[in-house]
């Protein structure tokens, strides 16, 4: 099994290649019925750092028994939220497996290219934020060329970069969850206290 993927947003194919890594990476997870919790993290304040919001946003309604979303445009899951968010899923789920979404800077070469790993994710790094490891497994997208002044580049990252890796990500995502647990959507506990959690 494949412990990392690499694919280009620009690439169609990349939507199935997501699908699949998921499928493939996380149905001894889905067999255990353990929940999974897809933490979309970042703001709505800064172009760069809007990843995982819009990932969210256009989740939102991807509900089923066992995934379950944290953040999105309207109730974003960020530094001053993540802390407590964390004791909240840690006090209420069962042995969660937590997928983290983030955006990330990286080389010049692979701006627009989202990266699955089998580890943690470090969010607020690029802006010297001193925030927890994040998540069993991270999707991250690379928005923009790391380098001096991370977080003037965060602000000026181009919304088309971001926009086709949020619309890969989710897009892969979702045809993940139709692919483990079918169409069919149903409610699921504490989504009521979950949304007033983050909107906190």
């Amino acid at each position: 099994m494949k412990l990392k993927l690499s694919a280009d947003s620009l690439d169609k194919s990349s939507i199935l290649l997501i699908r699949d890594f998921l499928y493939d990476t996380l149905m001894p997870v889905i067999k255990d019925k353990r929940p999974i919790l897809i933490l979309c993290i970042g703001t709505d304040r800064s172009t760069g750092d809007s990843l995982g919001p819009l990932v969210g946003d256009k989740l939102k309604f991807l509900i089923r028994n066992h995934v379950k979303l944290f953040g999105n445009l309207e109730s974003p899951l960020h530094a001053k939220n993540l802390n407590s968010v964390l004791e909240y899923i840690q006090n209420s789920y069962k042995n969660p497996y937590i997928i983290a979404v983030d955006a990330c800077l990286g080389s010049l070469q692979n701006v627009g290219k989202v990266i699955i790993e089998k580890c943690p994710l470090l969010p607020g790094a690029a802006v010297n934020k001193n925030l927890p490891p994040v998540g069993d497994l991270s999707i991250t997208g690379i928005v923009n060329i790391s380098g001096a002044l991370e977080f003037m580049v965060l602000q000026n990252t181009r919304l088309y970069t971001v926009m086709t890796l949020a619309d890969t990500i989710s897009k892969g995502i979702y045809h993940f969850v139709l692919k483990a647990y079918g169409g069919k959507k149903v409610s699921f506990p504490f989504e009521e206290s979950d949304t007033q959690l983050v909107n906190k």
